[in-house]
């Protein structure tokens, strides 16, 4: 016998009496508080040593919500009062902290799920870490969009003498004072890293390769996205994106003429079909303008010292600081299943993707509608599943897990 035949000899099998709920970030927290409102117990699997690891290990020190915190709050609990308009990163860990502990959620930690595959023999969810199998009748991922740093291929970066890293470890831009450095994307990490970068006296020089639509977080002190809402309980969303657009241009400029061209679909339609999120200005603009953060066209390969672009031009740079998003891991871990796309993104589209198929299967956090949708969602699964609870609760129908655990183990 084989070393992994031995390990799997000697993992433990568990039965979960409600559903396994995969991530322990805000979307898996979200839908575990939603179950236990209706009496309902779920076990989160954490694959890190704490909750919302992707907050408290991978997320850069001046990061604040690009939204107000009334668009971030999870079901059930508010933001506490004292909090500003936009939290920072530490102010949201800490309400985090606060959901678990008030709704009594406590996570397994340090379970990396290997594989998680519907058993149609017994009618249930195998989950599998390094050193156990949970069974439970509802599997729930709530791993996200976000899972996973993209890192992108790079001709020649193999060559490059310097530093080459994802924004999911940069923390500050004081590690690279005085430096000169290359930032490859211009999403919203991508500005505001290179916005960072200027306060420590660095040189960021940012490559926007695709188009991307830059937006006042704020117009006349509200909320770009929450005029957004409003708007669009009244007037069709293509009518929504113009009035946007036209208020941004009286209040950013022709963005056009800084190397920012935008999409020929406006931003609100943009994320509703791709998720590719407008980047809601907090001060990278302004640098842009005044010549701090250099605007370049897309990399044709790097060199030793630096690069070369596609327009022509060749620079040397100090260090590369990789803006180029996160992935869902979805497909990695969950096995024989048609119901997720390869970029690990439901099949089922918005606002029908937090249940798929009908065996007990669920996603929160994969709406492309940030926390709003997370909410949302994790309502939804725990009212659907509550139905279930109730008559699997009636002795007439309940079922023995121990009977069903035998099986199945």
């Amino acid at each position: 016998m084989g070393k992994e035949d031995e390990a799997v000899g000697v993992m433990k099998c568990s039965w979960v009496h409600g559903p396994i709920i995969v991530g322990g970030g805000p979307s898996g927290l979200a839908v575990a508080a939603c179950l236990s409102d209706k009496g309902i117990p779920s076990l989160v699997l954490e694959k890190s040593d704490r909750i919302a690891s992707l907050w408290q290990y991978r997320s850069y020190d001046r990061l604040n919500l690009h939204l107000p915190k009334q668009f971030c709050e999870l079901p059930l609990m508010s933001f506490p009062k004292h909090f500003p308009k936009y939290p920072t990163k530490h102010q949201f860990i800490s309400y985090l902290e606060s959901y678990a502990s008030n709704f009594e959620i406590k996570p397994k930690f340090n379970q990396s799920v290997l594989s998680a595959e519907f058993d149609s023999g017994s009618g249930v969810w195998r989950v599998r870490t390094t050193d156990t199998e949970y069974i439970s009748k509802w599997l729930i991922s709530a791993t996200g969009e976000n899972a996973e740093p993209v890192i992108p291929e790079i001709s020649g970066v193999e060559k490059f003498h310097g530093a080459v890293i994802h924004t999911s470890v940069y923390k500050s831009g004081s590690d690279f004072k005085n430096q000169k450095v290359l930032v490859v994307g211009c999403g919203n990490s991508g500005m505001e890293v290179s916005l960072d970068l200027c306060s420590h006296n660095a040189s960021p020089h940012m490559v926007v390769r695709n188009t991307v639509h830059v937006l006042p977080r704020e117009m006349c002190g509200i909320s770009t996205f929450g005029i957004a809402m409003s708007l669009m309980k009244w007037l069709p969303l293509r009518i929504v994106d113009k009035v946007l657009l036209l208020a941004a241009y009286f209040s950013l400029g022709n963005t056009e003429q800084l190397g920012l061209h935008r999409p020929k679909i406006g931003p609100i339609e943009l994320k509703n079909a791709t998720g590719k999120t407008p980047v809601l200005d907090v001060g990278a603009l302004s640098r842009i303008k005044s010549g701090h953060i250099k605007v370049m066209a897309g990399v044709r390969e790097i060199t030793r010292k630096g690069a070369k672009f596609i327009d022509g031009q060749e620079k040397e740079f100090d260090s590369i600081i990789l803006a180029t998003g996160y992935k869902s891991n979805v497909p990695s871990w969950l096995k024989n299943c048609d119901l997720f796309t390869e970029e690990g993104m439901p099949r089922t589209p918005f606002p029908n993707g937090w249940k798929l198929g009908a065996n007990g299967l669920y996603t929160v956090g994969f709406t492309r509608r940030g926390l709003l949708g997370t909410a949302s969602d994790a309502v939804k699964i725990a009212s659907d599943i509550g139905e279930k609870w109730r008559t699997m609760k009636d002795p007439r129908n309940s079922c023995n897990s121990q009977i069903i655990l035998r099986r199945a183990c």
